[in-house]
């Protein structure tokens, strides 16, 4: 692995995604993606009892699906990356508890599905393990009753806030030769433009979002074109057109290329307010529809911008602004 630039690493050693798993809820499995995920539940409680029960068997049927799929058991992995948006990250905690693989705790908010993935192709690439598996979940009953209020409160939302995705995705990483090859990441700094609105993500993150691009553009000596597709995470309506408009300022068109996830899971006359967000918002787009791509040809390299608020209930009690970050990955098509 070598660093290009200010803030991207490249895998010089060639990494890959050995296979991927995805399950979501009922109003995700409603929407124009529904063919491209690997278990779709009939009910937001997924047969648990509660909410984080629920967001925890997500997480369990991603991993399993994806090990099923690579043909192997969790004996065979080294490392276990996962992060959520709950407290201490316990949906990823819980379900390495029962799994029995080295854990790995991360969070990004929504940009973790990312972060996972670039710090276990550099660990995997660096000769730490030969395995690893990537994953995230989000739940919208358990992100409401966490950062906003609960369901049962039934308050209202401005057309700005997003919905939270309901589901999991997890990705397999290691050396050996596949479809999908991870080329680079670049690593994202917090940015803070003073949002302080917790029900307008959009506008929080876009300025993150720009400046991952942008660092990633100039380190990797490209420009947009050099991409099928340039998708970020959960900017939705609202953020989506602020990150366009960013970067035409500095001379990056992307209005062609751009796709953002939060739009592509849900139909436009689904009650999703904005569009959706969450952990699983990117994981469960780009491990079910754009690797999909990737492997059948339509596309040959895509780059993955998954968005993060840092928000924290507290601090917006405390009148503290909403800082962002996003962190991007190069996926390629692979060797085989």
């Amino acid at each position: 692995m070598g660093k290009t630039g200010k803030q991207t690493w490249s895998f010089t050693k060639p990494v890959y995604v050995q296979s991927t798993g995805t399950a979501v809820g009922p109003l995700e499995g409603e929407g124009p993606l529904k063919d491209t995920f690997d278990y779709i539940y009939k009910d937001l409680h997924c047969e648990e009892s509660n909410w984080e029960l629920a967001e925890r068997a997500l997480m369990n049927k991603a991993v399993h699906t994806c090990l099923q799929k690579a043909g192997i058991d969790q004996s065979g992995v080294d490392l276990f990356l996962a992060g959520d948006l709950l407290n201490q990250n316990v949906t990823g905690n819980y379900v390495a508890r029962q799994l029995g693989i080295p854990l790995l705790g991360m969070f990004g908010a929504c940009s973790t599905s990312m972060e996972t993935i670039a710090t276990g192709s550099a660990l995997i690439e660096a000769g730490y393990a030969k395995q690893a598996i990537a994953a995230v979940s989000s739940h919208n009953a358990t992100a409401e009753r966490q950062f906003r209020y609960p369901t049962e409160y039934g308050g209202q939302k401005p057309k700005t806030a997003t919905f939270t995705v309901t589901g999991s995705g997890a990705a397999l990483l290691s050396t050996a030769p596949s479809p999908v090859r991870v080329e680079a990441a670049t690593i994202g700094k917090v940015m803070d433009y003073n949002i302080t609105d917790p029900f307008d993500m959009g506008s929080a993150m876009a300025p993150a979002a720009w400046d991952t691009i942008k660092v990633h553009l100039e380190d990797m000596g490209r420009v947009p074109q050099d991409y099928d597709v340039i998708a970020t995470g959960d900017l939705s309506a609202v953020g989506s057109p602020i990150v366009r408009d960013l970067l035409k300022q500095d001379g990056f068109d992307v209005s062609e290329i751009h796709e953002d996830c939060g739009l592509l899971i849900y139909h436009s006359d689904q009650p999703v307010f904005s569009g959706g967000s969450g952990c699983a918002c990117s994981a469960v787009v780009t491990y079910g529809k754009l690797l999909n791509d990737l492997k059948k040809g339509t596309y040959n390299k895509i780059l993955i911008v998954a968005t993060g608020a840092l928000m924290s209930p507290m601090m917006i009690q405390q009148k503290e602004s909403i800082p962002g970050i996003a962190h991007a990955v190069v996926f390629t098509k692979g060797d085989v």
